[in-house]
């Protein structure tokens, strides 16, 4: 697997902070208090995109992380609007950097896959920008595992590689696993996956009357909707109670606990809210607390059915 460091060599690290919610759900001050406690944890790895909370996403972390950027790793996304093709990206890779206040990123995603541009086309600009030193890794966000595998192809093609995806995967969205993490495993990718507590609704805190994206926001409501999800959610709560611990931090474990080692990306809107997650880093599930989680959400169906005749 690519072996990811800040500039200064220091390793990114088993959890990775998204910054999501900067300048958006969580105003100046409370994103600076999540940015110290993710950092008073160790943590190097910093997530945001050209999208999220119209920049100032990447303006407030640029500005706390100014003092100390070789320490840390730097990733953000581009083309969620706008298409793939060059011009667009190449604009939007130019607000990036000027909000950050920095030169060059580590990581640069392509926020989701588009049909519409030849994807040799928008590899070829990711190379351009690894080779004039803007860009340290190439990765893919949102894609499925054929389109990865597609543009490693194109990547090597080019004399580079896709180096990290960024999937949604949580205990109630297990897609994932079906082959975006076995391939990653396959190709030596790292997997950084958002969302590992479902949109809030792995912290139990909506079985309680709790507000926050599921009550806020249609995309979210709806993408944990089912009853069976939130029937999942009570179940690793009382789980959770009876191991000792708070359900985020179980949540979260079970997502880096998976043998492709992903590196899930936490978030919060506060720092008091941030620190179940946090406790993770500290958290290593045995294989039967692991089992017992895992079998609380069915897996996905396999690739291919007839597994029965394999072997």
């Amino acid at each position: 697997m690519t072996h990811m460091t800040s500039p200064d060599g220091t390793a990114a690290g088993a959890l990775a902070f998204g910054t999501m919610q900067f300048g958006g759900r969580a105003d100046a001050g409370e994103s600076r208090a999540m940015y110290d406690a993710a950092r008073a944890a160790e943590i190097t790895h910093f997530d945001t995109a050209w999208i999220y909370t119209d920049g100032q996403s990447e303006a407030l972390l640029g500005r706390f992380a100014a003092a100390e950027r070789d320490r840390l790793f730097i990733a953000t996304k581009v083309g969620y609007r706008g298409g793939a093709g060059a011009a667009n990206l190449s604009a939007q890779f130019d607000d990036c950097r000027r909000r950050l206040g920095m030169d060059a990123v580590d990581l640069l995603y392509l926020h989701l896959f588009d049909p519409g541009t030849d994807l040799s086309d928008t590899i070829a600009w990711f190379a351009r920008q690894q080779s004039d030193g803007l860009i340290r890794h190439i990765g893919l966000s949102n894609f499925a595992a054929w389109q990865v595998m597609k543009a490693q192809g194109i990547a090597a093609a080019m004399g580079t590689r896709i180096d990290a995806i960024q999937p949604m995967y949580n205990l109630v969205k297990r897609q994932a696993e079906v082959e975006l993490l076995p391939m990653a495993a396959d190709q030596g990718i790292a997997v950084f996956p958002y969302s590992p507590l479902g949109g809030g609704l792995l912290t139990g805190k909506y079985a309680e009357g709790g507000a926050g994206r599921l009550t806020e926001d249609t995309r979210y409501a709806a993408r944990y909707g089912q009853d069976w999800m939130h029937g999942t959610a009570a179940a690793l709560a009382r789980l959770a109670r009876a191991e000792g611990h708070d359900p985020a931090t179980l949540a979260v474990a079970w997502v880096a606990q998976h043998s492709a080692r992903p590196c899930p990306i936490i978030s919060a809107r506060s720092a008091a809210q941030l620190a179940p997650s946090l406790a993770a880093r500290d958290v290593v599930l045995d294989d039967d607390t692991y089992a017992r989680i895992t079998a609380l959400s069915a897996a996905p169906p396999p690739p291919t059915d007839r597994l029965e005749e394999a072997g």
